[in-house]
């Protein structure tokens, strides 16, 4: 995993800027168009989008602030910082999740019409933004938990545009429109697993538990 002070870390740092920016510029975009085209489901990709930003700026927060040299009162540095964004990021999840499901089950309940041609170009525009940030990520995600962190977040929401643009083509030809807040609430569903996987395993490095891989009782017998 690299650190602030190994030459990756600025790599890194070049990487996680660029795809801040693209993803923050388009997350405007998506929630204007969500508006305009009456879409929850590209509402909800937003959300999914706005978790990416937030993952991307404290990824990038925790590369400076893991940098800094241990002092006085944090003896072992400030490497931890990266461990708590991440709790961050899936609590934020859970509270995306949780107002698409809510607001989706309304939407079930009374459809609104949707303009699925304006929300298929808006989600096709979110799958190519998301494509361009995983490969500006996919190089240094081996290197660092905290850029894989974020690469994960933008396959994560590739899969939410991937479901927007197939539930736009769906209304276009066919004219239903609950299959928009149908979306809305698969894809929230699908960023509840994510975020408990990620709250555990961040729980589990506060509390120092034992890595993966590590017998403690072997190593007390050694």
């Amino acid at each position: 995993m690299s650190s602030g002070h190994e030459p990756g870390a600025n790599a890194n740092t070049r990487r996680l800027t660029w795809a801040l920016l693209l993803t923050g510029g388009f997350l405007i975009i998506e929630v204007i168009g969500a508006y305009i085209y009456n879409s929850l489901a590209l509402l909800s990709d937003a959300g999914h989008m706005l978790t990416d930003v937030s993952a991307l700026a404290i990824a990038l927060t925790a590369i400076k602030v893991g940098s800094k040299a241990p002092d006085d009162e944090h003896s072992c540095g400030y490497r931890r910082f990266e461990i708590l964004a991440a709790a961050f990021n899936a609590l934020m999840l859970f509270a995306v999740a949780a107002y698409v499901l809510v607001e989706g089950v309304q939407r079930l309940r009374e459809p609104a019409e949707v303009q699925s041609m304006g929300m298929l170009v808006v989600a096709t525009a979110g799958l190519v933004i998301n494509l361009v940030s995983m490969k500006l990520l996919s190089a240094g995600k081996d290197g660092s938990l905290n850029v894989k962190g974020a690469w994960l977040e933008v396959w994560a929401d590739m899969i939410g545009s991937i479901g927007v643009i197939a539930g736009a083509i769906l209304i276009r030809f066919t004219g239903w429109s609950w299959v928009d807040p149908a979306i809305a609430i698969l894809i929230g569903l699908w960023a509840l697993p994510r975020g408990w996987a990620l709250l555990q395993y961040t729980t589990h490095v506060l509390l120092e538990g034992a890595p993966d891989g590590l017998n403690a009782a072997d190593v007390r017998e050694a």
